[in-house]
């Protein structure tokens, strides 16, 4: 039986029980067809006032449960993630436009984040500190920070959430989770669903689907005490400007342009393999997704007929046919997007060397050639299936086209010498490297995040999340004095 029967017709939202809220209702669509897949709550500002005063009077109670209660919370929502039926999965993959391989591995990740997040509650969360009174114990300690709010985007709705709202919940917070309406039920329902399977108090966590208002509206309210946000620069800069305003902490992990860098000792069959994987997962709509190929001179040649090759074998289609490779963009307007980068990086100078074509939401995978530094295809984060080719001379200049880029998020680079890969990979300035893999990395234990236009400096992540979901206490303590 699936178990999101409930509520994808309910119009509710969650906040310890499903109610309807003030903002009305929305129809979660098929990415593919359009076709109408359910109908989900949609939050307003006065949802998300309600929800703050629930949140804030729940959170101290919660904090105060035994680090094992927290945990096993936490293991239980792994569970009934790991338990979705095949139903519920299908209806993921129609509103996310993904295709199985995908949806599976991100409900397997989410359930990898929640088991780290019960993992961290295990660790030391304090320092003695000295005193010159002997008679004095001093400390500092982390304490939960109170209530996280935390905008998540469509691409990898329910990964990209569960990555804060995991630890911030297991280190004791509240949650304000605002996911993108246009994946609503995968970023939204799934994860309430989880965490209500799971016996977590009423108020502690609240999902309210909603737009740009309802995040605005998360960032500006006195109830909020951290804004943990995934999604695009522009509007990363919004909340970082509302957020700051208010002297509130905010951890931003935005976009990316990032480059395979192909050096000429490298094993172009795996070279080539890692650009299909890092360019094409989820039709290139990732974060970490490669967006630029810089391939050495001597075999740039070959290494674009090989990508030309496997691209033009692709299937492009229904995300929900096992033999699809290449499924639907979220929507029509995105994939509008990628086909404007690409018309204006062909009036830049570019080749369209194989697809290049687009149908309602459908953009077939497209390699480009002669992408010099300045054309729109190596400028812009495409967020589409668009494999840019540029060519270099030596390491300096892969050096210098990689950190052409705004950007800092994540690079790769390919080589035969692991010594000169590590040496490249120091002179990048990413946040995440990787020799002899592609750009699309990520694990619960592992610092994520990027530099420059990718974020604040902020990190997910393992014992990082201590350092995002909590606040320093320094607390002195000595007995009565007898004297």
């Amino acid at each position: 039986m699936a178990a999101l029967d409930d509520e994808i017709n309910a119009g509710t939202v969650f906040g310890g029980t499903w109610r309807h809220p003030h903002g009305g209702t929305y129809t979660a669509r098929d990415a593919a067809t359009g076709t109408a897949i359910g109908t989900v709550g949609l939050a307003d500002a006065d949802d998300v006032a309600t929800a703050g005063l629930a949140a804030r009077s729940a959170q101290p109670a919660w904090a105060e449960l035994g680090f094992r209660e927290r945990a096993a919370v936490m293991h239980r929502a792994a569970e009934f993630l790991e338990e979705l039926p095949r139903e519920d999965r299908l209806l993921l993959q129609r509103e996310e436009g993904a295709i199985a391989a995908k949806v599976n591995g991100e409900i397997h990740k989410s359930a990898e984040e929640l088991r780290a997040a019960a993992s961290l509650l295990e660790q030391p969360y304090g320092d003695l500190l000295p005193n010159e009174d002997p008679t004095i114990l001093s400390m500092a300690r982390r304490v939960p920070a109170g209530v996280i709010g935390v905008i998540a985007p469509w691409n990898a709705p329910m990964l990209l959430a569960m990555r804060s709202v995991a630890p911030a919940l297991a280190l004791g917070n509240a949650v304000i989770l605002k996911p993108d309406v246009k994946t609503a039920i995968s970023g939204g329902i799934v994860i309430a669903k989880a965490f209500e399977a799971a016996g977590l108090p009423a108020g502690v966590l609240h999902v309210l689907p909603g737009g740009p208002e309802t995040g605005e509206a998360v960032v500006a309210s006195p109830h909020t005490d951290v804004i943990s946000f995934t999604g695009s620069t522009a509007a990363g800069r919004r909340v970082g400007e509302v957020a700051g305003r208010l002297l509130k902490k905010v951890v931003l992990e935005l976009g990316g342009n990032n480059a395979l860098i192909v050096l000429d000792d490298a094993d172009l069959d795996e070279a080539v393999s890692a650009a299909l994987s890092g360019s094409l997962l989820h039709n290139g709509q990732i974060c970490m997704a490669t967006g630029r190929h810089l391939v050495h001179d001597s075999i740039a040649d070959e290494y674009t007929r090989r990508l030309c090759e496997a691209v033009a074998a692709m299937k492009v289609g229904d995300p929900t046919d096992p033999a699809t490779r290449v499924g639907p963009l979220i929507s029509e307007k995105q994939a509008e997007r990628v086909a404007s980068i690409v018309g204006q990086a062909v009036a830049d100078g570019a080749r369209v060397l194989v697809g290049g074509e687009r149908s309602g939401p459908f953009y077939t995978p497209t390699v480009l050639g002669d992408v010099d530094p300045g054309n729109a295809a190596f400028e812009n984060e495409i967020f589409g299936p668009v494999l840019p080719v540029t060519s270099f001379s030596d390491d300096d200049e892969a050096v210098r086209w990689t950190n052409a880029s705004e950007y800092g998020l994540s690079a790769a680079v390919h080589t035969g010498d692991l010594t000169r890969g590590l040496a490249l990979a120091a002179r990048v300035r990413t946040g995440m490297v990787h020799i002899n893999g592609m750009t699309i990395n990520d694990a619960p234990h592992v610092p994520m995040g990027g530099v420059g236009q990718s974020g604040n400096g902020g990190r997910y992540g393992g014992h990082w999340n201590l350092d995002e979901f909590t606040s320093w206490q320094w607390v002195t303590a000595r007995g009565p004095r007898r004297d």
